[in-house]
């Protein structure tokens, strides 16, 4: 039986320009980087596609290593982009991303014209799509220069397979370098992706957000949850029955060396903020991050179609009194959770 999306899907839903760019993305885009992979069922993920879309989410995610296995994910988004959303692919934005170890030897990985092209032509083919609408440089090569990467970048977007670039989790610094680099090439960076949070702001620090409105950059932020952390979860520690306590071993980037006394103070204040303003700790730790209009968009994973439900809800209140503001910025420590800082520190 065929699947019609829901009519109103547009109506709810937030849309915000990328930058100084003609581009607008959903205040919450769909992250592919988990739940996406072979191990997860097939149904489950289309289920969340066709939540997300009839919620007015258009933005999808995903990266050449997204899986498990490594590029699982593009070949079940693009099944179920053939299946279910080929009729809607002008009314999506596909971004994918490389950088990391893709395949071995040396052309596996890095910032090289010769890897990034090549993984763009394998991710073209696993998706089943001629263009993405935004292809990133994932992480910072120091063995490669900068201008090769730039100009692999450009070359995505003149050859037509990519509308789009952007980087992530690139330092302050050297995001005013590609942006600069790619103005040789006459083409925009579109957007940063930089792993923030309540518990993670190396970018208000490095003053990131200001050198991409300077550039006409957006942003859209990565691990808005802090690896589960804002979630609720982890309010008492580590649950009792939970993977982390019988595998002893990291869940989805979380460890249990994160659930530091300080950590957790920090949680249990924002959890008390959070039930103040009606919302659930999730929730406003999303709303804390758009608040800001130079954030475009919030990247969010999700396992089950019900929490893109509840995250959504977070778009009805973005408002944070002068209060709020100053009781999280005095109490709320930095957790120490970047786990991608070997790149963006570079």
């Amino acid at each position: 039986m065929s699947w019609h999306p829901y009519s109103g899907r547009y109506e709810n839903m937030q849309y915000r320009y990328c930058g100084k760019s003609g581009l607008r993305l959903p205040a919450l885009s769909l992250g592919l980087w988990h739940s996406f992979g072979h191990v997860q069922a097939l149904d489950s993920q289309r289920a969340l596609l066709r939540k997300a879309f009839d919620l007015g989410i258009t933005h999808f995610d995903l990266a050449n290593n997204y899986g498990p296995p490594a590029g699982s994910a593009e070949e079940n988004f693009g099944r179920l982009l053939r299946e279910d959303f080929a009729a809607y692919r002008d009314e999506l934005i596909i971004s994918t991303k490389a950088g990391y170890d893709m395949w071995p030897g040396p052309y596996g990985s890095g910032g090289s014209r010769k890897y990034l092209l090549a993984s763009l032509d394998q991710s073209l083919k696993r998706m089943g799509v001629e263009y993405v609408d935004i292809f990133y440089s994932h992480r910072v090569d120091e063995n490669t220069p900068m201008e090769e990467t730039a100009s692999a970048l450009a070359q995505a977007v003149q050859s037509g397979k990519a509308l789009y670039v952007g980087i992530s989790s690139y330092s302050t610094e050297r995001t005013q370098k590609m942006a600069a680099l790619l103005r040789e090439w006459r083409i925009p960076l579109l957007i940063h992706q930089p792993s923030y949070n309540l518990l993670n702001r190396w970018v208000d620090k490095t003053g990131l957000l200001d050198t991409l409105a300077e550039n006409g950059t957006g942003c859209i932020a990565f691990t808005p949850l802090a690896q589960g952390l804002l979630t609720g979860k982890y309010l008492n520690g580590i649950p009792d029955g939970s993977r982390m306590q019988r595998e002893g071993k990291k869940v989805r980037g979380l460890t249990e060396k994160m659930l530091t006394e300080a950590n957790l103070n920090s949680l249990r204040l924002l959890n008390e903020m959070a039930h103040a303003r009606g919302q659930s700790m999730a929730q406003m730790a999303l709303s804390w991050l758009l608040k800001d209009e130079r954030v475009t968009s919030v990247l969010i994973g999700a396992s089950r179609p019900e929490q893109l439900e509840e995250n959504v809800q977070a778009l009805n209140n973005l408002r944070f009194t002068d209060d709020e503001l100053k009781r999280i910025d005095q109490h709320v420590a930095d957790g120490e959770l970047n786990l991608w800082q070997a790149s963006s520190d570079k």
